[in-house]
């Protein structure tokens, strides 16, 4: 569930892009789930062409999924003779490719570092217009070049930002999302007795799982016609069994853009950039907390391992030999004069585990990191918010995991019990501890009891920083409403009391764009590391 401030914030991305009428639709698609186009036009109150505008925006911009399902009540029922099955297309906004529109200059310094001027041009035409067929591309890169445009240096820097994994495939513009059969809902059901606590996927995870290209296909630029038919005809006879009716096709081939069928359509990938963030805050962060060796063997790791850990909140890097560990340390800055035992010795620094099944070989535990820098930055905000005395509760209460007795908090912690107890109220009172009242032996005085619980906790907090991100991108319209006057006139003709504002405007905003991506960092520390 996306929470309150988690949505104000993603729809404020969509108006102040793409405008109020396509905001209203994603807010509405936030808020209640999946719904039909019958449904998003209830619920928003706009015509029905408004409506199939906006949808065929956010789709291209890739922050709704369209995809087809049984319609209900029609599990149990045969479809008779040749009939269709009855299906129905429905929409859900994804609130994490929504998010990462505010992350669009982080994705270009990463693309401009790495590959360069003429990649970037076609990585700009990508993050402005969502979805892009290859030709698309050479004829705005026409369009947007003084001169004739080289064709051939297009094509090489498309498949450079290919190769580095920066675009991928679009999705299956309208995936079939089966309904869940008897035995998959029966062991569900005998699970929940048994007390098993097994993930449960969502809807948008099934929905992007069913839509995502094969990995084989994903960053392939060429295929053959006649294999990728009969890849699309095999897709089709596994997950809808018949071709829905040609008029229920309308609207959609509508929304999803007819004309563009044949080609390949592109679009970023986000899944790399997180991934490149993740790694690079990670780095950061050993760096600072144990030392430069552990940082480079920590990047030597995370650059084997890209492949295996690219997907979301990956746990752990690959099980990689100490021999490939310290042939990729040694290309790093600063790696070339490490040996083998200070190699291990930054391994067991970082808490990695030694398997020895398959020889010397080494895993690095991500979630422990993502953990860590987690409960420092919550230590922080306690810190700023309550002081000291209050952050050594919290650590100590954090580390134990566990109930503790406000009398041993005291004592370990070298607080008064009554300013213990007064602090504890506090961050109780505030969501950041749990507290229990235990009666012993029949005592009328209860025992209270103290606890981190850290899921709901990091919730808060994330929510938090969605607020405040909110907050930082309201004072920037705010602020540019102010200095419109300003801003509208020539640079010469900027003296005096024009000038001073000028210069007040853009100290302002530079301030406020540096808290914006400082913010942006702990989002994602607690929401996609």
């Amino acid at each position: 569930m996306v929470s309150q401030h988690g949505i104000l914030l993603a729809t404020h991305i969509i108006s102040s892009s793409y405008g109020e009428q396509c905001s209203k639709v994603c807010d509405c698609l936030l808020r209640r789930g999946t719904l039909t186009l019958a449904q998003i036009i209830r619920f928003t109150e706009l015509s029905k062409e408004s409506v199939v505008n906006c949808l065929r925006v956010l789709f291209n911009q890739n922050c709704v999924q369209p995809f087809s399902t049984q319609r209900e009540g029609a599990y149990d029922e045969a479809p008779k003779n040749d009939e269709a099955p009855k299906s129905v297309t429905q929409y859900i906004a994804l609130f994490d490719n929504i998010i990462h529109k505010s992350r669009a200059r982080k994705f270009i310094q990463i693309v401009s570092e790495e590959l360069g001027s003429d990649c970037l041009k076609i990585f700009h035409g990508l993050i402005q217009h969502g979805r892009l067929s290859l030709n698309r591309i050479i004829e705005r890169n026409e369009q947007t070049t003084a001169g004739e445009s080289d064709v051939m240096v297009v094509k090489e820097s498309f498949n450079k930002l290919l190769n580095f994994r920066f675009i991928e495939r679009c999705p299956n513009p309208e995936p079939f999302l089966a309904p869940p059969s008897d035995d998959k809902s029966l062991a569900n059901k005998r699970g929940a007795r048994k007390g098993k606590t097994e993930e449960v996927q969502t809807v948008e995870q099934s929905v992007l799982e069913a839509a995502a290209p094969t990995e084989s296909l994903r960053f392939l630029e060429h295929i053959d016609c006649a294999s990728e038919e009969k890849i699309e005809e095999r897709h089709a006879r596994v997950t809808l069994g018949k071709k829905r009716k040609k008029e229920a096709m309308v609207l959609d081939e509508d929304l999803m853009g007819a004309g563009e069928k044949k080609e390949i359509i592109w679009r970023v990938n986000y899944e790399e950039f997180v991934r490149r963030l993740r790694d690079k805050t990670f780095i950061s962060y050993v760096k600072t907390r144990l030392n430069d060796d552990a940082s480079i063997v920590l990047s030597a790791t995370l650059e084997l391992s890209k492949y295996t850990t690219v997907r979301q909140k990956a746990e752990e890097s690959a099980n990689l030999s100490v021999n490939a560990i310290y042939d990729e340390v040694i290309k790093k800055d600063g790696g070339i004069g490490m040996d083998f035992d200070r190699i291990r010795a930054s391994l067991a620094r970082l808490g990695c585990t030694r398997s020895s099944a398959d020889g010397e070989t080494y895993s690095i535990d991500l979630k422990g990191i993502t953990e860590k820098a987690q409960n420092e930055e919550v230590e922080s905000v306690i810190l700023k918010r309550y002081g000291r005395e209050a952050c050594r509760i919290f650590k100590l209460l954090s580390k134990a995991g566990r109930l503790l007795e406000t009398d041993k908090i005291s004592d370990d912690t070298f607080v008064e019990k009554k300013d213990t107890l007064k602090t504890l109220f506090k961050l109780w009172k505030d969501d950041f501890l749990d507290m229990e009242k235990v009666s012993v032996n029949g005592s009328k005085h209860a025992t209270l009891l103290w606890r981190v619980n850290k899921q709901p906790l990091f919730e808060k907090i994330r929510d938090e920083m969605y607020h405040a991100a909110l907050n930082v991108r309201l004072r920037i319209v705010h602020e540019q409403e102010q200095a419109k006057e300003v801003l509208q006139l020539p640079r010469e003709k900027l003296v005096g009391e024009l000038e001073k504002k000028y210069k007040r405007f853009f100290r302002i905003v530079v301030i406020l764009e540096s808290s914006a991506i400082n913010l942006d960092d702990v989002i994602m520390l607690f929401h996609s590391f």
